[in-house]
């Protein structure tokens, strides 16, 4: 069976308030992204320690790191930037989580990024040597506008790298919000053997700034998790609604909309035999 998880943050920036909605609905792991009005990059020492203690306290888990690293253009300040990853990859270790979510750049100023193959394989080759040895995989998000915002570019990219340390996070929404039509054959049948995560938000054409409850856009999530449930699929189903706000990133839900959201999930899984 899969295990529910959520971007905790879309329902409040106060952790307490995060814990009681997600519990609330059945679901005890995290996506972390933001507390406290910061990214969890930016969250200080003294802070992460304080939330670790929290999660702990009232049997949360952290399931992943949900990073904004790759949501950059690739003539931003790498080497900065790398180290922000190198942090991020300690954070996964101090919340006890084996996923960091990443992505695959944005074109430097002028350029087509589907010119930029080479740069970011490269750039994800780096990332997956560093954590070759630590307990953690990094899940690559298909992402608006970036490289891998089409499903052959992800394709192409799990082909070049070829490591069990990168997996994708498949977001059908965001495919969507693409115009990639029928996600199900487009995007969905050809990423299936790479795909090891899952973000759910459903999104209908031409209504990118509305998201609707799964199930209820056009991102064929019942016949896709269908399929996973065929694979054997058992890792992580994480929320990350946007009923209230899409941003760029980030969403906004809340404590009400979020049952919403919770509650067309675990319908779709219901029809197919996962008891979540």
């Amino acid at each position: 069976m899969p295990t529910l998880s959520a971007f905790a943050d879309e329902v409040s920036q106060n952790p307490q308030l995060q814990m009681d909605t997600l519990g609330a609905n059945g679901i005890r792991y995290i996506e972390l992204r933001g507390a406290y009005g910061l990214n969890v990059l930016k969250l200080s020492d003294a802070q992460c320690a304080d939330l670790s203690k929290q999660f702990a306290d009232r049997g949360f888990g952290v399931s992943c790191i949900a990073s904004p690293i790759g949501k950059v253009r690739l003539d931003d300040d790498y080497r900065q930037h790398f180290d922000e990853f190198k942090h991020a990859v300690d954070l996964a270790e101090l919340f006890g989580c084996r996923y960091i979510r990443i992505f695959s750049y944005y074109a430097p100023a002028g350029k087509d990024i589907a010119d930029c193959r080479a740069q970011v394989v490269d750039r994800l080759n780096e990332k997956v040597d560093y954590v070759a040895n630590r307990n953690v995989t990094l899940v690559l998000e298909n992402e608006k506008n970036l490289f891998g915002a089409l499903p052959e570019r992800c394709v192409y990219l799990f082909a070049a790298v070829r490591s069990k340390k990168l997996v994708g996070a498949f977001d059908p929404a965001n495919f969507v919000n693409m115009n990639v039509p029928d996600v199900y054959s487009t995007c969905w049948v050809p990423l299936r053997p790479f795909v090891g995560y899952f973000h759910i938000k459903d999104f209908r054409y031409g209504e990118e700034e509305r998201a609707v409850p799964a199930g209820q856009g056009d991102g064929c999530i019942p016949a896709i998790l269908k399929d996973a449930a065929a694979d054997g699929y058992d890792g992580f189903l994480a929320l990350e609604p946007h009923l209230a706000k899409a941003e760029h990133s980030t969403g906004q839900t809340g404590p009400e909309l979020f049952k919403v959201a919770a509650d067309a999930l675990k319908a779709i899984c219901a029809t197919i035999g996962w008891r979540v």
